[in-house]
Parts: structure tokens; C-alpha cells; sequence
């Protein structure tokens, strides 16, 4: 991983396009100009980490300083990186930087989505959910895969 630089944004635009389009399809929700624009509303380089895998782009993570912990939002990886732990791999990475540091993490997966199965493995467990969104927390220290 690297810091992210405002350089990357479009990059990451089309991966989080590519990514979400099946689920957001599932649910209804998908619009070619909304799901690129909310990344590219909310990206901040301050908290968010490029993936790379062998050398290129291949993703991106955010982890967001909250009130009472963080948030981890915007987590994507390309679909030719999935499937070989390189998801467990980056979010160990950030866990291990929270549990370090006594912090809650939390974030929302959209229903349905198989990224829920990644995040309950880390001990993530539901908060909350609504018809779209399933608001998962993690207390420091809690299990990992």
C-alpha cells in the first residue's frame, strides 16, 4: 500500500464502478454517473491507501477518523486481484494499526454483498441494517481470520 494522491482518484473512480455494479444492480440502485461521483465526492488522500498488486494499482482503502473510532470506507479491489488474500492482507494491516491503538472500527456493506463474509472473519459484527446498507463494528481486538 501507499498514500493515496489525488492523481489516483479516476483510477479508483472505475475500479469502484466495476466493483459495486453487480450488487448495487441486485439491489436496484445502480447509476453509471452516481457511483463514480460519490468516490470522487467523498475521497480525501489524507486518509486513504492505494493497493497495489505486482506493482499497479489495484485498489484502495480509507480509514476515516470517527468521534469514537474510525470508519473504513471505500474499500475496493479490482476484480483480477480478488480471491488471493489480498483483502485479508490489507485489512490485517489496518486492524492491527487500530487494535494498536485501542479503536473501534466501523463500517457499511451494502446487503448481500460477499465482502460481509471478509469483514465478519476480522470480527466485524452487524450494528444496524436497512434495506441497502449493513452497518457492521469491530472492537479492538477482536477476532481475526
Amino acid at each position: 500500500m501507499r498514500p493515496a494522491e489525488s492523481a489516483d482518484v479516476e483510477a479508483l473512480v472505475e475500479i469502484r464502478a466495476v466493483v459495486m455494479r453487480p450488487d448495487l444492480e441486485r439491489l436496484g440502485r445502480f447509476d453509471e454517473h452516481r457511483v463514480r461521483q460519490r468516490l470522487r465526492d467523498a475521497f480525501s488522500s489524507r486518509h486513504t491507501s492505494v493497493v497495489l498488486a505486482d506493482g499497479t494499482l489495484a485498489g484502495c482503502v480509507a480509514l476515516r477518523p470517527a468521534e469514537d473510532g474510525h470508519w473504513l470506507e471505500h474499500f475496493y479491489l479490482a476484480p483480477h486481484v480478488q480471491g488471493r488474500g489480498l483483502g485479508s492482507a490489507v485489512l490485517r494491516t489496518l486492524l492491527d494499526r487500530t487494535d494498536a491503538d485501542g479503536l473501534t472500527v466501523r463500517l457499511n456493506v451494502l446487503r448481500g454483498s460477499a465482502a460481509r463474509r471478509l469483514y465478519e472473519r476480522h470480527g466485524f459484527t452487524v450494528e444496524a441494517q436497512d434495506p441497502v446498507d449493513v452497518y457492521m463494528v469491530r472492537v479492538p481486538g477482536a477476532g481475526t481470520a
